[in-house]
């Protein structure tokens, strides 16, 4: 059918949202992942490594959790949101109710430190977010995944302008694909299984950067990693359609939690060539 009604106006990204300095403990409940954060390590920890330590942090935190009521905590935020925000905007978030017609998409990391509506300042209705382990988007070819069908959804259905792949700092998906022993075939967990689709970015990176510490590697791969998921998306015939008449933009982010700036890029096409291509990089500082 035809475009979706549109109730919501343009999307706004408010660069001033962002914090100066990320909290590195969970001294303020939940604030920023909506879960008690752990503090971050002094050197890079992966998912593997994060999953198999969770009961040990669990254990260890179990004695200063009892006093805290979880749900208790969610019920005042839940009953404030109502009344600060969806209260005053009622008209605003019926018509919401009805339908949506966001004019972004985002692909972020399922990381509770990175949510691209507090970060970029969307929202409610302005983006369809689907968020996954490393922020990484397969080829057509290997066939269907919970993203892509969200990317099926939001184009298709809900003709969106823009699609985001935002990735971050310190990603622990990527470290476990960087961990990875290359001549391993079987991966040994579902993590390691799921971020090896993003061989060919560690392979790159180890080539162009084997003289490098481990970590300054996993930040290079964590950026050739979104180029990768952005240059995927174009083996969706649906999508290399629309981008190439112009209705659809696409863009990779990459988000550093230590300093809060944002590195973006934009992918581009050759009309002579008919060949795309990512460039036009921005630093938002």
């Amino acid at each position: 059918g035809g475009r979706a009604r549109r109730f919501v106006s343009a999307t706004s990204v408010y660069s001033n949202g962002c914090l100066q300095r990320l909290q590195q403990t969970g001294s303020n409940r939940f604030q920023l992942g909506e879960a008690k954060a752990i503090r971050l390590l002094p050197r890079r920890t992966n998912m593997v490594q994060e999953l198999g330590s969770r009961e040990d942090f669990l254990q260890e935190n179990r004695d200063t959790e009892t006093s805290y009521d979880f749900l208790g905590e969610m019920r005042q935020r839940f009953l404030r949101f109502k009344r600060q925000k969806y209260l005053p905007q009622i008209e605003k978030f019926q018509a919401l109710a009805v339908a949506q017609s966001p004019k972004v998409m985002v692909i972020g990391c399922a990381d509770s430190r990175v949510c691209p509506s507090y970060v970029l300042g969307f929202q409610p209705g302005e983006a369809f977010t689907i968020r996954n382990v490393a922020n990484l988007i397969t080829p057509i070819q290997n066939g269907p995944t919970e993203t892509n069908s969200a990317l099926e959804f939001a184009v298709t259905t809900l003709q969106v302008e823009n699609i985001i792949v935002m990735g971050h700092s310190n990603c622990g998906g990527i470290a476990a694909l960087m961990n990875h022993q290359n001549h391993l075939e079987q991966p040994s967990s579902l993590v390691e299984r799921w971020v090896m689709n993003g061989k060919a970015a560690k392979l790159r990176t180890q080539e162009a950067s084997s003289h490098l510490s481990f970590d300054e590697q996993c930040r290079n791969c964590e950026k050739e990693s979104i180029k990768d998921s952005v240059m995927n998306l174009i083996t969706y015939p649906w999508i290399r359609d629309r981008v190439k008449s112009g209705e659809v933009k696409i863009h990779g982010c990459y988000y550093n939690l230590s300093d809060c700036s944002l590195e973006k890029w934009r992918l581009s096409s050759d009309k002579n060539s008919n060949e795309f291509y990512v460039s036009d990089k921005e630093i938002w500082n």
